[in-house]
């Protein structure tokens, strides 16, 4: 929306009723105007990140999140879902170029700091982030390994997830910051929390002014309310597990990502970012 600025006028005499007319006329044109300006900009979604958030690639399972993410929002919202099955932040970043060795500094040794085509495109000036679009990041799950390629370091992890928010925000894009999916782990009768880089996830959104998704909290929450725990680990058959999980207590059944991308959406909204405008 454009803000109109206040336009002085000189006040009519009482003896000029065209003028007051006129004057009372344009002022109803200038209220009316905002109005007719509030017609949304089509937005562009861009998805970074791993299998829990992935299209899927055949068969029932896994089914990323982020496959469901488009239905939730009117036509003028595009989601182009970028997020690739088994890849931390650093492997998605760099793709190729990460070696099976750790430095000195316990990190997994670049062989080249080239991106990977997915981040290039991503940031083409022509057909890349724009401004008004936004970028979605969530890791962590890969990244956990002890092994590399996929090992990242606490610090590492915040510095690329840091880094990627603030090239959206020089292109005009808005970066929206995400703690990692929870899988279904039970205490007793309660679902409970078993994923890493969530502080470094909200240092990242404080140093860039980003918003964070806490979706590992969300996503426990939401297999308290559904009575997940305790259970008999049949992820793979027709009960609420095997309606909500592929079998091996991380990855999605189609429902299951339906929940969770809502889970997403039902956040930006809480947040009341400008995107949730675009949400049915």
């Amino acid at each position: 929306m454009i803000a109109l600025s206040g336009v002085g006028v000189s006040a009519a005499s009482a003896a000029d009723p065209v003028a007051t007319n006129c004057t009372s006329a344009s002022h109803a044109q200038a209220q009316a105007a905002p109005a007719a300006r509030t017609v949304a900009a089509p937005v562009t979604v861009w998805l970074a990140g791993d299998s829990t958030m992935a299209n899927p690639s055949s068969g029932r399972c896994p089914v990323g999140w982020g496959s469901q993410f488009d239905a939730l929002f009117n036509s003028d919202v595009t989601v182009k879902n970028q997020a690739v099955g088994g890849r931390s932040i650093q492997t998605w970043l760099y793709e190729g170029n990460v070696s099976g060795t750790k430095g000195s500094d316990g990190e997994c040794r670049l062989t080249s700091t080239s991106y990977s085509s997915r981040w290039q495109a991503m940031l083409n000036a022509s057909t890349g982030m724009k401004a008004g679009d936004y970028l979605f990041i969530q890791f962590g799950i890969n990244d956990s390994s002890s092994t590399c390629p996929r090992h990242v370091g606490p610090a590492r992890y915040q510095q690329l997830m840091t880094m990627m928010a603030q090239a959206a925000l020089a292109r005009g894009a808005h970066p929206v910051l995400l703690t990692p999916v929870a899988a279904i782990t039970c205490s007793g009768g309660t679902a409970t929390k078993n994923r890493g880089f969530v502080a470094e996830t909200f240092a990242a959104g404080s140093a860039t002014r980003a918003p964070v998704v806490d979706l590992q909290t969300l996503s426990v929450s939401l297999y308290n309310s559904l009575r997940f725990c305790p259970n008999n680990g049949d992820y793979g058959g027709n009960g609420p597990l095997g309606t909500f999980f592929c079998n091996d207590h991380t990855h999605f059944d189609t429902y299951g990502a339906q929940r969770i991308a809502g889970l997403v959406a039902g956040d930006v909204r809480r947040q009341n970012l400008p995107l949730a405008a675009y949400l049915r």
